[in-house]
């Protein structure tokens, strides 16, 4: 008799391919190897400013809805370290600065689309990002700050002061995911829009990848 997993570990395993791909994607790659610019950096914040906007403007939106409540909390909020990151990385003006890529503007649509509609769903984006960030995005944060010879300025969207410890946050955010109310085709729903998510990171690196190519 086949031993059944939880929904978390199942969710990590179906998804661990697109995961993949998606970190390890040329831009990324480069990146992290050194042979990515300061502007090459600047043009990732940027990015992830327009996605962690709708991501947690959708998350208030959300913060009494049942389901996706559970997972909503201040201590992952991004966006005023990602302010922050972007007034010290580009200037006072960044926000004339920065513009969304064609795969952040559609990225952006699917968050607020599902985030209107359907808890299951933005609880998939929700986790996509948040726990990434506290995996491999603290790695990501240390080599930029070695790398650009950063502080905390720069880098702040990488730092996670309200966790202490990111492996219990992680293990508690499983736990609630394999409590969440959903029945099987919803479970599958959502593994579905985890994958979606995972696509979008991945073309947003080819996106940023040809607007290297072309500066």
């Amino acid at each position: 008799m086949a031993e059944l997993i939880s929904f978390s570990a199942a969710l990590r395993e179906r998804s661990s391919t697109s995961h993949s791909q998606s970190e390890h994607a040329g831009f990324m790659s480069d990146l992290l190897k050194g042979e990515g610019s300061r502007e090459d950096y600047i043009a990732l914040v940027s990015q992830h400013y327009f996605i962690y906007d709708a991501l947690e403007s959708m998350g208030q939106q959300l913060k009494n809805d049942p389901v996706a409540a559970v997972f909503i909390t201040d201590k992952l909020t991004r966006l005023p370290a990602l302010e922050s990151d972007l007034e010290f990385l580009v200037g006072a003006d960044w926000r004339e600065q920065i513009t969304p890529l064609p795969t952040t503007q559609r990225y952006v649509q699917r968050i607020r689309e599902v985030g209107a509609a359907w808890p299951g769903g933005f609880v998939a984006h929700h986790y996509t990002r948040y726990l990434g960030d506290l995996s491999g995005g603290v790695f990501i944060g240390r080599v930029m700050q070695r790398r650009f010879g950063f502080e905390t300025n720069g880098i702040g969207f990488y730092l996670f002061d309200d966790i202490a410890d990111p492996k219990s946050f992680k293990d508690v955010y499983r736990e609630q995911l394999d409590a969440a109310p959903w029945d099987d085709a919803e479970r599958e729903r959502v593994i579905d829009e985890v994958l979606l998510a995972y696509r979008f990171n991945t073309e947003l690196f080819e996106d940023l990848d040809r607007a290297r190519a072309a500066a």
